[in-house]
């Protein structure tokens, strides 16, 4: 139709001011924000002179385009041609402003305006919103002597917008009471959100019922915003409803992730990948939060699945996307597949993202590759805090905990701020290399200093900290003069203090405490059970033991894994049944010996049972780690490193094994247990020892 209105422009004679505004303003009307403007300067060119309505028209699409340059030219226009006396024309100046965000000029042109319509204090109310002044637009609403439905929705939606959500919902009460018109989809859809954002149900469903009560349309937005509302608030059911009702076809992003994540919220997903699924423009935001799903119900291999699928048919993924499967990779500590996720991010130029970045490192230090971490770290010139714990966390579990509190000071000195996070960090780092004082230092520096107020992980951490160096008295001092009561972590980490330095009254202490805590807990009674044997306490050993089957409580099974070709290989001790077990057995026997000549011996002592020293020596020969490194080996060209993955604490014979292997086949081995990482390399492990 425009063109067909062009073409019978072209046609007239000799056009007037009125047919040049006629196409301006029809353009502006159809979204031909671009034509208008071109419209709009041909006619000055040609000598006619805008009227009020071509110059609002044009502010308008300026607006619109966001045009803050082509908006101020007409503005000057405006001032020149004496235009601006015009209410409606300096309305649209100041609503060009608004939208462009350029809220200084906004302002003056407000407080030199003469005259002022609701129109003129709605503009105004929307400034304030939108530079955060939310108290400022409220003041100018209760001066308003006349409102209208813009007025009012400008203030609701406002503060729902700006995280105002009971503010957002009192100011629709009031105008349910006190206003004549009746709210249009804008107030409701906004009232319907900010029920969503306090996930308050049950005022939610009264907005529903008056909803249903008044007949209102709620096709488009509110009906979105009343799936977004059950669903974040529990309701999944009520918003599958709605849907069932009315078609998925017109459900946008926002309602389908908060639905998703209601699902997700349950444990279940697939109702979610239907409704994904049944998405006909499924865009980044939607395959991103699928994958987000799988990642936090455990699905990693359905991440995957979906992630490779995205890549050759779906959006192209952004750094949200990526950071999501960068994070799926950490769960998985593959290395393989971190390195596929990164050269994607590069192909994509997303490696300059704080996010991505920040999930690189954590992935690279997950996967037992801290010099790829680093890497990353000293490339990423986007530094913020989360990149600084990042690497902060990664040394210090790798053991290189005097690199890790460089680089805390390091963060210190460039006026950094630490949050909560970061400390744990520094605690770990001064766990693992025994910086006992330091760490005290930093634990009053924490609260002194930046003012964070401990959580019981920083309290774990502490007593792990002074458990580990041997300071068993003081950390049951320390347990008992917490604020809050001790959790299982804190009398976990004791407890496994004790087992180390062999303290048995206060480890059957902690234990009973960790026990009261988590009867069904495992470890508590294996690592009683361990010292007791340990010491030689054989009868006391076999009672934990016997409570413990008594109870129906099963010991976790030492295992020990490593990736090879996209295939992950498990071992248990004794291990019998894995394909290669002969020729993996026939290399441990052989290594075994070779080690032992170059003055490894064996401890017997980590058998935890009573038997004759030759079994125990067959018995430690076969442990899991062992297996998977022989394996490892076998499997791989000279010179590779091998990454070994254990479930549990690695025990002093394999640790002290390992230290000769790497020597013996000169390779670095680099072991991931329960606690931390060890790399073996040239006969010494980065712990020194000490873990």
């Amino acid at each position: 139709m425009t063109g067909e209105a062009y073409c019978v422009f072209r046609r007239i004679p000799e056009p007037d001011s009125v047919s040049w505004t006629a196409m301006i303003v029809g353009y502006h009307q159809m979204g031909y924000y671009g034509n208008a403007l071109n419209m709009f300067m041909e006619m000055i060119r040609e000598g006619f002179s805008p009227t009020q309505f071509t110059v609002t028209s044009i502010l308008a699409s300026c607006a619109n385009m966001r045009n803050l340059s082509v908006g101020r030219k007409v503005h000057s226009f405006v001032v020149k041609h004496g235009l601006g006396s015009y209410v409606s024309v300096a309305n649209s100046i100041l609503n060009m402003y608004v939208k462009a965000g350029d809220f200084v000029k906004a302002r003056i042109v407000f407080d030199r305006m003469r005259i002022r319509n609701v129109s003129s204090w709605n503009s105004i109310i929307s400034l304030h919103m939108q530079s955060g002044h939310v108290d400022l637009a409220r003041a100018q609403f209760d001066q308003m002597a006349e409102r209208d439905i813009v007025s009012w929705n400008s203030i609701v939606t406002g503060y729902n917008q700006r995280g105002f959500h009971l503010e957002a919902l009192k100011v629709f009460s009031e105008m349910l009471k006190e206003f004549s018109l009746k709210p249009d989809k804008f107030t409701l859809a906004s009232a319907v959100s900010a029920c969503a954002g306090i996930e308050n149900l049950k005022v939610g469903k009264q907005i529903h019922a008056y909803l249903v009560r008044t007949e209102f349309n709620i096709f488009g937005a509110v009906e979105n915003s009343l799936i977004t509302m059950y669903s974040r608030c529990g309701g999944v059911e009520d918003a599958r409803k709605i849907i069932k009702k009315s078609g998925i076809s017109n459900l946008n992003v926002i309602a389908f992730t908060a639905l998703m994540d209601g699902y997700v919220k349950l444990g279940d997903v697939s109702p979610a990948r239907e409704i994904f699924d049944s998405l006909k423009d499924r865009d980044v935001v939607a395959w991103t939060a699928m994958i987000v799903g799988y990642e936090q119900n455990g699905l990693n291999d359905d991440a995957v699945a979906l992630f490779r699928l995205m890549l050759k048919e779906g959006p192209r993924p952004n750094n949200y996307t990526l950071a999501a499967m960068l994070s799926v990779i950490s769960s998985l500590a593959s290395l393989a597949h971190g390195k596929q996720i990164h050269a994607v991010a590069l192909r994509l130029a997303e490696t300059s993202s704080v996010s991505v970045s920040n999930a690189l490192i954590s992935m690279y230090a997950k996967a037992g590759s801290i010099a790829d971490a680093r890497r990353v770290f000293s490339l990423h010139q986007y530094k913020d805090s989360v990149t600084w714990t990042s690497m902060i966390i990664a040394l210090a579990q790798h053991g290189f905990g005097e690199e890790a509190i460089e680089l805390f000071e390091a963060m210190l000195a460039l006026g950094i701020e630490p949050d909560h996070i970061t400390y744990v960090g520094v605690f770990v780092a001064c766990t693992h290399v025994g910086l006992v004082e330091e760490g005290k230092s930093y634990y009053n520096m924490m609260q002194n200093v930046h003012k964070i107020t401990p959580t019981t992980c920083h309290y774990s951490c502490m007593v792990d900290l002074l458990g580990r160096a041997g300071k068993l008295q003081e950390a049951q001092d320390f347990i008992e003069k917490m604020p809050t009561e001790p959790d299982n972590v804190a009398w976990g980490s004791l407890l496994a203090s004790c087992t180390v330095h062999k303290n048995v009254e206060l480890a059957k202490l902690a234990a009973d405490r960790l026990l009261l805590l988590d009867p069904g807990n495992s470890g508590a009674f294996a690592a009683l059970a361990n010292l007791y044997s340990a010491c030689g306490k054989w009868a006391e050993a076999a009672k934990v033991r016997k409570s413990m089957k008594d109870k129906g409580v099963k010991k976790d099974q030492g295992l020990s894994w490593l990736q090879l070709k996209n295939k992950v290989h498990v071992f248990g001790a004794e291990d019998a049944l894995h394909p290669q077990r002969d020729a993996i057995y026939r290399m441990m026997a052989k290594i075994w010996e070779e080690i032992k000549k170059m003055g490894f011996v064996p401890d017997t002592g980590s058998v935890l049972h009573d038997l004759d020293e030759e079994v125990k020596e067959n018995i430690l020969r076969h442990h899991s780690e062992k297996l998977a490194i022989a394996f490892g080996i076998l499997s791989t060209p000279d010179n590779t490193t091998l990454r070994i993955m254990k479930n549990l604490r690695v025990c002093t014979d394999c640790h002290s094994a390992i230290k000769f292997i790497s020597k013996l086949v000169g390779r670095e081995i680099i072991v991931r247990d329960a606690t931390r990482f060890h790399h073996f390399k040239g006969g010494v492990c980065s712990c020194r020892d000490y873990w």
